[in-house]
């Protein structure tokens, strides 16, 4: 089965309250016939996006094949977070690859958060950028380790986020369920569909061309040139760029085996006017502290964004509301009753190690993917260094490919079944509050 079209129908966007809320242009065309670029990039996410459009700003004759539409997958569809560094702590960093790659992960990493505001900036994209990201601690242990991290990062990098024991939290996020966390204000949340397609414009104004409902079928190599076969055309590229993340299926099978496609849902509840206080007071994200992270915000028309849940199989569930409203219960009782107007799933894509797999899998073909939930700012960053290592200038890239990267075990066949059995483990962890 192809997680491409196995929960969404050809060509629509899921009917989450992120399309019900963005301008979306009419279906562009699939690709009918044989054309010749300079690169093709395969994927219209913000990696693909972002590559297209520095590729096309450069002078390059770029073209982009999307199997369905521009941000059908996880671009469309997450929780629409900006987040400060990598994925993974800058502690937990230090540790896997010493400090002084730590730091140079940490700068890219804010550099990918500032490339986001830029693009928004620059190309005038209304995707309500606002700043603000808090991390919630649901035990005292957590809540320790969140003030530590705080002192950590104002000791070691200069960067500052406030530190707030439960009392100050509570004032912001009147959840019973927490007690502290810190507030990064220099992070922030955004709408992410239209962030995806205020990209997708971008790049056709530069020049680039997109084709949708264009899925690759195959790839081959010859003489350092890459022909990509879709069912009704062909791309001849001198480079190739795979931006596929989750979707990206059998096309590469070294990418397979160290991405692993995972399902996260979000709700939308209908608006809660005076009530949304009762949630939270300021216009900021949350992520809390569990394995399996529950995260909300309050959407412009005051309705609570809440995401929480994780399947590992093909197929979303029947009842996306249900599964999304139990964690959101657990979190905000008094919501236990209320009407929830939207509710979807999307296809992410994480690793073993929770950092992005960025590689050259030949001298004319890049791919980067597996954000592991970070990919608002760091899948528009990958994006841009894969089209400047296209270019020459490689520094950046061979950052970021240079983190050690394992296969799941079993590689693409096992990775499923091995990966819900810990993700099951850990579940009950945080039931149990270990």
């Amino acid at each position: 089965m192809n997680l491409l079209y196995a929960n969404d129908r050809h060509g629509q966007y899921p009917q989450s309250w992120y399309a019900a809320t963005a301008d979306i242009a009419p279906e562009r065309a699939a690709l009918f016939d044989d054309v010749r670029a300079d690169v093709c990039v395969v994927g219209a996410g913000y990696t693909g996006l972002s590559a297209a459009l520095h590729l096309a700003q450069a002078g390059r004759k770029v073209v982009v094949l999307e199997a369905q539409r521009a941000g059908f997958g996880a671009s469309g569809r997450n929780g629409g977070q900006l987040g400060s560094g990598q994925r993974v702590e800058q502690p937990d960093l230090e540790k896997m690859v010493g400090m002084g790659a730590a730091r140079h992960l940490w700068d890219l990493g804010q550099a990918s958060k500032d490339l986001v505001k830029k693009l928004i900036s620059d190309h005038n994209i209304d995707c309500q950028l606002r700043p603000g990201v808090a991390w919630a601690a649901e035990n005292t242990g957590d809540a320790d380790a969140l003030n530590h991290y705080a002192d950590h990062m104002a000791q070691h990098y200069g960067y500052d986020v406030d530190w707030l024991p439960a009392a100050e939290f509570a004032e912001i996020c009147p959840s019973p369920a927490y007690c502290g966390g810190i507030l990064d204000k220099d992070a922030g949340h955004l709408h992410p569909l239209r962030f995806a397609l205020g990209l997708a414009h971008a790049v056709e104004a530069a020049g680039a061309v997109i084709y949708e409902r264009s899925a690759v079928r195959g790839m081959s190599t010859n003489a350092n040139r890459t022909t990509l076969s879709t069912d009704s055309g062909t791309v001849v590229a001198d480079h190739v760029i795979l931006a596929c993340n989750g979707y990206l299926g059998t096309l590469n099978r070294r990418v397979a085996a160290r991405v692993m496609p995972i399902n996260n849902f979000i709700a939308a509840t209908k608006p809660l006017g005076n009530d949304a206080a009762r949630v939270l007071t300021q216009d900021i994200a949350v992520s809390d502290s569990r394995f399996v992270v529950n995260y909300f915000r309050l959407s412009h028309d005051k309705r609570l964004l809440f995401g929480g849940g994780e399947t590992y199989g093909y197929r979303f569930p029947k009842d996306i509301a249900a599964l999304v409203r139990k964690p959101m219960t657990q979190i905000f009782p008094h919501l236990a009753d209320v009407q929830i107007d939207y509710a979807w799933g999307g296809t992410l894509a994480i690793t073993m190690k929770r950092l992005p797999f960025v590689t050259r899998l030949a001298p004319n073909m890049l791919s980067a993917s597996g954000y592991s939930g970070h990919g608002v700012g760091t899948a528009t960053h990958a994006g841009y260094l894969m089209a400047q290592a296209v270019q020459g200038e490689s520094d950046g890239f061979d950052t970021m490919a240079a983190i050690p990267s394992k296969s799941f075990p079993g590689g693409s066949a096992l990775r499923s079944p091995m990966l819900a059995l810990a993700m099951t483990w850990y579940s009950l962890r945080d039931r149990l509050g270990l």
